[in-house]
């Protein structure tokens, strides 16, 4: 089976040290213990691998006792928690593990930033580096395809999206088998489970009106008013979903001037083939009439992707005015400010007078399918 480098591996190894932690988010299915895996064999030191799932995992570390721990670690100064997330108060644990047991190094994984983030931030605070792990990035399928081949892979690409076993699935129907599955068993379980939520309805109501708005500013209150919930509940289910790492905020960009709309924020997949099994369309490029939000997008999560694996620290936002003028995407970064527009086709795009007038240094850029490459290398 053919296995791509994931751009991610140099910054883990390179954290991966004495009483540290590493911790290793991520969407179900994404590649995080293929990842740890390859990362483990690299670097050619015995570990012990433990697995959160395993209950009898959860006896062996629930009594929380330096002795304890150095009886179950023996001679293993490496050790990786798989699914960390599910075992009770992991954060306390293994902040005892690295204090007080010495040159240990501690690599974990999880699906969901709930517990890990909730009983093993605080804990952790100047023990720990953390990474998120996407699906498959633009830069990552350079490995095996070339500039040549890529534009027609993005095709398909915008309609199946980016998890790693859709490499090794040729057939159309099987990948929509695979999303499909992908919505219905896995990207809500950690939502179903952690939090207790039963109706599993309404929050897949929720992603499909999510789905349509893609690049427009959502409205928490009409949201609720389709839905038949409070405003309330929405945002508590889309921060879940941004803690599952299905859904990205946005919000709007502004220095105060009353012409600026902030009040909203847009919201976007993490894959794009996620976004499609929600409204159950996966038809070809040629035949849609969201060509536009399709594109929008898969460049936003691939520059997502492309941020966090160069560490580049950045402030993310849309722009738009009363007046209609907008820009899609808006980087602060070094003190300075980028704006992007997205656009499938190669077209000439006007800077916004208001945009130009506002922010004379900041800068102007249209993303399309044919220069894309280079604004995430």
């Amino acid at each position: 089976m053919e296995y791509l480098v994931r751009d991610i591996s140099k910054n883990i190894i390179k954290k991966l040290q004495p009483n540290k932690v590493v911790i290793v988010f991520g969407a179900r299915r994404v590649g995080k213990t293929v990842l740890v895996k390859e990362i483990l064999e690299r670097i050619e030191e015995p570990v012990l691998t433990l697995n959160g799932e395993d209950i009898n995992v959860h006896d062996k570390l629930a009594i929380r006792s330096v002795e304890n721990y150095r009886q179950i670690l023996g001679s293993y100064k490496l050790l990786y928690i798989d699914e960390a997330q599910k075992i009770p108060e992991i954060g306390l644990k293994l902040k005892l593990m690295v204090d007080e047991i010495e040159g240990l190094k501690i690599i974990i994984s999880g699906s969901s930033s709930f517990d890990i983030y909730k009983d093993a931030g605080e804990p952790l605070t100047g023990r720990k580096y953390s990474f998120n792990l996407f699906a498959l990035s633009e830069n990552e399928y350079s490995q095996i395809e070339n500039s040549i081949s890529k534009v027609d892979k993005i095709r398909e690409r915008m309609i199946f999206g980016n998890y790693p076993e859709l490499l090794h699935i040729p057939d159309k129907e099987d990948k929509i088998d695979y999303l499909n599955e992908m919505v219905s068993s896995y990207l809500l379980k950690d939502i179903l489970v952690y939090e207790h939520i039963r109706n599993s309805q309404k929050i897949f109501n929720l992603l499909r009106l999510i789905a349509f708005q893609i690049g427009g500013e959502v409205s928490l209150q009409e949201l609720g008013n389709q839905l038949g919930i409070s405003k309330n509940t929405v945002e508590k289910y889309l921060d879940l979903l941004s803690k599952v790492f299905i859904l990205h905020k946005v919000e709007g960009y502004s220095r105060n001037l009353r012409k600026e709309i902030t009040k909203n924020a847009r919201w976007y997949f993490l894959d794009n083939g996620i976004r499609n099994a929600v409204i159950a369309n996966f038809n070809p490029i040629e035949s849609r009439n969201d060509i536009g939000a399709l594109w929008e997008n898969y460049m936003i999560s691939e520059r997502l992707k492309y941020q966090e694996y160069k560490r580049l620290s950045s402030n993310n936002y849309f722009w738009r005015t009363y007046e209609q003028q907008e820009i899609d995407w808006v980087e602060e970064r070094g003190g300075s400010l980028f704006g992007y527009e997205f656009k499938w086709n190669e077209s000439k795009v006007k800077i916004p007078s208001q945009w130009q007038n506002n922010y004379p240094n900041a800068s102007f850029e249209v993303i399309n399918r044919h220069n894309f490459e280079r604004w995430l290398k």
